[in-house]
């Protein structure tokens, strides 16, 4: 079965952007080496990434107009898919939309296959943590207070407890954390 793991960088108090929208300054405190390394892994385990229209439109137009890099060619080359209620198709490489991104999302996840990515998306995240249909949540603590932003995380939905897969400090300060994601209450 594939599992879908949800990636971002989030500041110390929870922003995954600052206050203006694609405002991501912050990610150059926990970008570096081990960082890099980490990206490339992503493009070599993934059968897919997965965005929310706002998401896509940011990464489309980044990562069509980047240099070449592993993680460029990656980017583009990748199958994508893209939860959207507005958009009905794409023109970005190997890309395809759908308005029922959870059904969509459960059907891959009973197949076989190699991980699926979330990247950023935080409503796009909001909605598949509550149907339950997030495997993994890997996050970077980046050692920043920004004050003001974008929360990653929405409030609402129900209460979900999660397993500590890993804790990795990098040299840089930054920390990452993989969590399998429960679906009880906990206690």
């Amino acid at each position: 079965m594939a599992k879908v793991i949800v990636w971002n960088l989030v500041s110390l108090d929870g922003y995954f952007e600052g206050a203006k929208k694609w405002d991501l300054d912050f990610h150059s405190l926990g970008w570096g080496e081990e960082m890099e390394a980490l990206s490339h892994g992503f493009g070599a385990s993934a059968q897919m990434l997965v965005f929310g229209r706002v998401t896509y439109e940011g990464m489309k137009a980044h990562w069509t107009k980047a240099g070449d890099s592993v993680v460029t060619r990656f980017m583009n080359a990748l199958p994508k898919l893209v939860a959207s209620r507005t958009l009905t198709a794409s023109d970005w490489n190997n890309t395809r939309v759908t308005a029922d991104i959870v059904g969509e999302i459960a059907a891959l996840r009973a197949a076989p296959g190699k991980d699926i990515y979330a990247f950023g998306s935080a409503e796009l995240v909001d909605a598949l943590l509550k149907a339950n249909q997030v495997d993994e949540l890997m996050l970077a603590i980046v050692p920043v207070r920004l004050g003001e932003g974008t929360l990653f995380f929405k409030e609402g939905g129900e209460r979900q407890t999660m397993e500590l897969l890993e804790s990795r400090p990098l040299k840089n300060g930054t920390v990452i954390l993989r969590y399998k994601v429960g679906t009880g209450t906990g206690v």
